[in-house]
């Protein structure tokens, strides 16, 4: 290789480099403008994290990190290492930053005007927190401090594997 050639190839890399760096640049600023219109970080789970708690409902939960809009609002926001679902966020992310907005609700006084649900790669939703939502979490929670009604259809496959199968009533048999 000449000595033209190694100059053009070096300065390639170098330009290649410099445009890789400047997109990382460019993501990490639209990320810091996603999060400051979420508001001021106030509680992260890695450090200064935040137990919410309900007596009322029998609740306690710890997102992931809490921020505060300019109004003194919290909004809580859930982190998830995995992509986001082709559908949307599934069930139980719904489920899990509802109940943190009611836990915000109950602790500070305040509904907070949505949850945020991140996935890994990005993608953002906002959760609403509104009559609708707050109606389906609480019917959930009622359901909850129901008897079990018999509706699982156990087997061994399944219950081998859930986390449950140490305390339920409904698990297979030699399991």
């Amino acid at each position: 290789m000449d000595l033209l050639s190694l100059k053009f190839a070096l300065a390639a890399v170098v330009f290649l480099v410099g445009v890789g760096l400047a997109i990382a640049a460019a993501r990490a600023l639209a990320r810091r403008g996603r999060e400051r219109s979420a508001g001021e970080l106030v509680a992260i789970d890695a450090g200064a994290a935040v137990t919410l708690r309900s007596e009322r409902y029998r609740l306690s939960g710890r997102p992931d990190a809490l921020r505060r809009l300019p109004d003194g609002r919290l909004v809580p926001i859930e982190l998830k290492s995995r992509a986001a679902p082709r559908g949307g966020p599934t069930t139980s992310h719904f489920v899990q930053v509802a109940a943190y907005c009611l836990l915000v609700e109950e602790t500070t006084g305040r509904a907070p005007p949505f949850g945020l649900l991140r996935y890994g790669d990005g993608t953002e939703f906002r959760i609403p927190w509104d009559a609708g939502v707050r109606a389906r979490l609480l019917r959930l929670r009622a359901e909850l401090d129901r008897p079990y009604d018999g509706r699982a259809t156990p087997t061994r496959a399944k219950c081998a594997r859930c986390g449950w199968r140490t305390v339920c009533d409904a698990r297979a048999p030699g399991t």
